[in-house]
């Protein structure tokens, strides 16, 4: 099934790969980044070879490659997806040539059912029975468990307290019209409230719209419902509602957000130029770089008035590290993850690449992973998180990013509301069963 489903994907996921940016842009790493290639005396056949997705975290983890080496006498090679490569449709790219890595990293859900066939059990590992409750249900099937969670991730809107205390703003908005106040107060004052990063599919169709599905009354059920034809998209309120929020981003956001990738975003609201931005803790990294005196936190995205209810931040796992069945070096493949999981160097590589660990026990200092975390640790010890839901759609991020370019369309002003919402229902129909 998982063949016939890559198959499926592949020439989608190759165009993709051609015009869209999955991976993060580089952020400080570089792609083809390999760790310790050289000191294998030409042995490469017998390193353990990463395909890594993360960019902003490519020089933190070919220093943990390069002590592991030295710890251990095994090489790893550490090749990075990067500058505006798409991780998803390069995986699929080096399995469909045969040059496949050891570990590599899958989404959950729909991912992992893609992906099945290829991947070692790892239930036997240390640290299977370990993974928090939150990260589990997106890698265990059948009551295997087939990935370790990288890290626990979030996303809002960050915005900078100083820019709202200069605006008069004492309060955090919770509710969408408490947001369009303080984004009138920001503009009055001459601050510019949102800056966009809307040239980038996967901040549009995997996380603007992930707010849609995450506040569902139900929403693995609606997704389940949509999919099998049970419910529909169209005359959905809650989507109704999500779009208000998109507009009330676009309204008061910079003009060219449609050109704005996510390096240019960052930068500029490092720089102070705008008050808020729809990104996530991936970007505490580059944001310390940038202006290390940043004083930020996270606001929840709210898309009606229930304060309760849109006081939440989007909480869960972007990827597992999983293991090449096949692999000739699946051995020390495991090894290299157990020793990820237990060791010091494990646990300083965590708190450099400021990552929250979803290993029960791994003892970071929560105070060297920055502020934007010490908000999603507080919000996950409140119960304040929604779900990521994008990862359970029937094509996975070959959907999300057939939506965003949708999204793109309305904010471009090409399509209507209506119209956007009857797309989104002809993408759903055309994934159906796969």
């Amino acid at each position: 099934m998982a063949k016939r489903k890559l198959g499926k994907l592949a020439a989608v996921w190759l165009l993709l790969a051609s015009v869209a940016a999955g991976c993060l842009p580089n952020a400080g790493g570089s792609a083809g980044d390999s760790a310790n290639a050289a000191a294998t005396g030409g042995e490469t056949d017998r390193a353990v070879r990463i395909f890594n997705f993360k960019v902003e975290m490519a020089e933190q983890l070919s220093e943990l490659a390069k002590r592991y080496e030295t710890e251990t006498g095994v090489a790893v090679e550490v090749d990075t997806c990067g500058g505006g490569c798409d991780y998803s449709a390069g995986l699929k790219t080096r399995f469909n040539s045969g040059d496949k890595p050891d570990i590599f990293f899958v989404a959950g859900y729909s991912d992992l059912e893609l992906w099945q066939e290829y991947l070692e059990d790892l239930s036997d590992r240390p640290w299977a029975d370990d993974i928090v409750e939150l990260a589990k249900p997106a890698i265990v099937k059948d009551g295997k468990v087939y990935g370790m969670p990288l890290a626990l991730e979030g996303w809002g809107f960050i915005y900078n307290k100083e820019l709202f205390r200069k605006a008069g703003i004492p309060d955090v908005p919770k509710t969408l019209t408490q947001l369009r106040e303080a984004a009138e107060k920001l503009e009055a004052a001459g601050i510019q409230p949102f800056e966009n990063g809307y040239a980038e599919w996967w901040i549009i169709g995997n996380h603007l719209l992930n707010v849609a599905f995450a506040q569902q009354p139900d929403p693995s059920a609606f997704i389940d419902a949509v999919k099998s034809g049970e419910e529909t998209l169209v005359g959905n309120p809650t989507l109704a509602e999500w779009i208000d929020l998109v507009d009330l981003t676009v309204r008061y956001g910079q003009d060219n957000a449609l050109q704005t990738d996510y390096n240019t975003q960052v930068t500029n609201f490092a720089a102070g130029r705008a008050a808020m931005m729809q990104q996530g803790v991936w970007t505490q990294l580059q944001l310390d770089k940038l202006n290390p005196n940043l004083d930020i936190g996270f606001l929840p995205m709210p898309i009606n008035d229930d304060a309760e209810a849109m006081d939440k931040l989007q909480i869960g796992v972007a990827n597992y590290w999983v293991v090449l069945r096949s692999s000739r070096v699946k051995k020390e493949a495991k090894a290299f993850l157990d020793w990820l999981a237990s060791s010091e160097a494990g646990r300083r590589f965590m708190e450099d690449a400021k990552l929250i660990p979803a290993i029960e026990g791994v003892p970071v200092a929560e105070e060297r992973l920055g502020p934007l975390a010490a908000d999603l640790l507080k919000a996950l010890r409140e119960g304040r998180t929604l779900p990521w839901m994008w990862q359970r759609y029937p094509g996975y991020e070959a959907d999300t990013s057939r939506m965003a370019a949708q999204i793109q369309a309305y904010i471009g002003g090409s399509i209507d509301r209506e119209r956007l919402v009857r797309e989104f229902q002809s993408i759903w129909d055309d994934w159906k069963g796969a």
